[in-house]
């Protein structure tokens, strides 16, 4: 059970991430989360948005350089301690975690962590198990 992060390409100049947001506006595509990884001549924005496969419709017309990924989004409680929980169940089951950020959602009381690692399947099922809720693509949309 997945998300669909899209990794984009910009050019690291100023107005370059208002013009992206702006094609997002105009097509109404709602992000949910967002990280930005910089270098001194361009950035990968990742993105969840409520939906994947329009956004990257719009993305490709506009002529975007952007890709999709399957990331995992894990629910847990807002509170201190919880994002320890998740890596150290990561961490012992020797699930590599290539990176993470977080969101939140109008669901209070609740964060959520977007886990890029190298099996999804298998840091799905290690952290269901644990009592961590992953969350779908269509409950994503929903929120």
């Amino acid at each position: 059970m997945t998300v669909n992060q899209i990794s984009v390409f910009l050019e690291n100049k100023s107005g370059t991430l208002a013009e992206f947001t702006k094609v997002l506006l105009d097509n109404k595509i709602d992000m949910r989360a967002l990280s930005i990884a910089e270098t001194p001549d361009f950035g990968i924005l990742r993105i969840i948005v409520d939906d994947a496969y329009r956004a990257a419709c719009v993305l490709k017309e506009a002529e975007y350089i952007f890709s999709v990924t399957p990331v995992l989004a894990a629910e847990m409680t807002d509170e201190a301690g919880s994002l320890y929980k998740i890596v150290k169940l990561l961490g012992e089951n020797n699930i590599n975690l290539e990176y993470t950020y977080a969101f939140i959602t109008r669901k209070k009381g609740k964060a959520y962590m977007v886990l890029r690692v190298e099996d999804n399947e298998k840091a799905a099922e290690v952290l269901e198990k644990n009592g961590i809720r992953i969350i779908s693509q269509e409950e994503l949309d929903d929120m």
